[in-house]
């Protein structure tokens, strides 16, 4: 019997075991080519061919394999191709493994064939080894990532407008669905007797969602253009789900309304209870700077790509839009399209020869940049949490830049908490900068510890955080007058408070600015008030004047959004 497989009767005995070990080896190292050229690691090389392995290349599986046991083949030859891109990406692990059996002898001395303990001492190495290689599969796209500037691109408007169809056909288009996962979409849908659905169930993932054809939560997704890198908020239009849509119209840079021509649904969508009126308020109140109006189902049989019911849908909007504070000629750009067939998304259709600018694609990637400074204070409001392996945190980064293992602290809690890892649109990598989606696992905190709403920051330049502040306050929609003792809930940045008015200071004339002399015993609508607020509980926001991100609110009441305020003083 072997003596190596057997265990020795006590351990003094286990130095002559290894004393016999290296005797095998000695008779087995005489047989070497001690001719042989020496073995210089080339880490571009196509794959490791050991001098014994030249007889049997590993890509000819009909030659003998020269004078090694199947198992070492197979563990020397076979493993690495497996994963051999990964392999071929990091050059680290390949070094070490090379120097390995350069030190034996220059000929590669690994080829003896040492019975049954080779492949089992060999086999953890390797085993090793493919973990530590299969680790950095993602960050190889990281050094062209940074160029391509983030966009946040919200969609807005009225319930079945067709804001996730849309959605789901630019990711179709700019290939980030393939055809396959949508003909499976469209048979399913058919079988729901609901054909017409399926490109929104790109966006609208969860069962109920896909029932009842309703977005409820705000899908997201990714796509890109030549120039920039874009992450589609897919925001819900029914008018329970408005708090999902303000927290995500609070992460958009860009804001896309969409509206349907067709026949009704447009007025419907308009009239007092609609909520296209709703949303282009609260986008702007979010901090939209620019929003495109996509007038959709234009290839529907009541419109047919008239150019009279686009004017006329064209022409009811502006004013409103105006209303809120968009600027028609810099801020609002219309275009026609439909989200169904793609038309006028990624190429301009000839079913309408009267629109002449760009389709919706191009247009985006036209845009001049945001300008973004990474060198402020670090502000990111917290979206959602979830456990995984630890605290893991969503939120865009508003300003500064965040880097692994960064010390940062949760406002309002003063939690101190350390980065651990960090992923932007789910491609990890070591910092980011402002504009950015991130994912955070964070040291530190608890899950339980933190809320939506919840700001971090970094330690040298905390955000204010408070319960009393004040604030001008424009009244859009109210149905009576408002009074000292109002209540109302508070939508700022990500966070969601109830909120009360203790006091109105005076009124501010629209036209000129002046602000009132005497303190006004109530305010209505279309009026201008300053007024003093107080939450239920702390919460954290800045001046508009030093940070409008923070400094911009909502208030709203009974399910409407009547009020878009800025903060004028903590």
């Amino acid at each position: 019997m072997d003596p190596r497989d057997t265990a020795p009767d006590s351990w003094e005995q286990e130095d002559d075991v290894e004393a016999t070990i290296d005797g095998q080896l000695e008779s087995a190292f005489t047989t070497l080519n001690v001719n042989a050229k020496p073995f210089v690691p080339n880490v571009n090389a196509a794959e490791f061919v050991p001098a014994f392995g030249l007889k049997a290349h590993p890509g000819n599986p009909n030659v003998q394999q020269g004078g090694c046991s199947a198992a070492l083949w197979d563990l020397l030859f076979v493993s690495p191709v497996e994963n051999g891109d990964a392999e071929m990406t990091t050059e680290e692990p390949w070094d070490q493994k090379e120097v390995e059996p350069s030190e034996e002898e220059p000929g590669g001395g690994v080829c003896v064939d040492r019975g049954p303990e080779g492949p089992d001492e060999t086999a953890p190495e390797m085993m090793e080894e493919e973990e530590e290689v299969l680790v950095p599969k993602v960050p190889p796209t990281q050094p062209d990532a940074p160029k391509k500037e983030h966009i946040n691109v919200v969609f807005i408007g009225h319930v079945d407008a067709g804001k996730s169809t849309i959605g789901g056909q630019i990711m179709y288009l700019t290939g980030m669905v393939d055809k396959r996962t949508l003909e499976k979409y469209e048979r399913e849908a058919k079988e729901k007797n609901r054909e017409t659905w399926y490109l929104s169930w790109a966006l609208d993932t969860n069962q109920e969602e896909r029932d009842k054809g309703k977005t409820v939560e705000v899908g997201r997704a990714y796509f890109e253009t030549d120039k920039k890198h874009f992450t589609i908020l897919d925001a819900p239009g029914h008018k329970s789900f408005v708090p999902n849509m303000i927290g995500g119209a609070s992460q958009a840079d860009l804001a896309v309304l969409v509206i349907s021509a067709r026949k009704g649904e447009f007025e419907t969508g308009f009239e007092k209870g609609g909520q296209t009126r709703e949303h282009a308020m609260l986008a702007k109140t979010a901090g939209v700077k620019h929003l495109i109006v996509l007038v959709n189902k234009m290839d529907d049989p009541t419109v047919n790509w008239s150019l009279e019911r686009y004017e006329e849908c064209k022409e009811k909007l502006v004013p409103f839009l105006k209303k809120v504070g968009f600027n028609p000629k810099k801020d609002i750009h219309f275009m026609p399209c439909s989200g169904l067939t793609g038309a006028n998304l990624k190429e301009p259709t000839n079913m309408c020869s009267w629109y002449t600018g760009l389709p919706f694609i191009p247009h985006l990637d036209s845009l001049p940049n945001f300008n973004r400074s990474s060198d402020g204070p670090v502000r990111l409001p917290i979206v959602d949490k979830y456990k995984d392996m630890g605290t893991v945190i969503l939120g865009k980064l508003e300003s500064g830049s965040i880097s692994k293992a960064q010390q940062l602290v949760m406002m309002p809690n003063r939690h101190v908490v350390e980065v651990l890892s960090l992923l932007s649109d789910d491609v990890e990598t070591d910092d980011a900068g402002p504009g950015e989606n991130l994912k955070l696992r964070l040291k530190g905190i608890e899950e339980e510890e933190i809320l939506p709403g919840f700001i971090l920051c970094n330690a040298e330049n905390l955000c204010h955080s408070g319960r009393t502040f004040d604030a001008q306050i424009v009244i859009i929609e109210h149905k009576s007058i408002i009074c000292p003792g109002y209540n109302a809930v508070l939508h700022i940045h990500t966070c969601i408070e109830e909120v009360q008015i203790t006091a109105l200071i005076c009124l501010v004339d629209k036209k000129t600015g002046e602000k009132s002399k005497t303190r006004p015993r109530f305010v209505k609508q279309d009026q201008v008030c300053i007024a003093r607020l107080r939450t239920a509980g702390t919460i954290c926001l800045e001046t508009f004047k030093d940070f409008p991100q923070m400094g911009r609110f909502t208030l709203r009441d009974e399910g409407v959004c009547a009020y878009i305020s800025i903060i004028l003083s903590v």
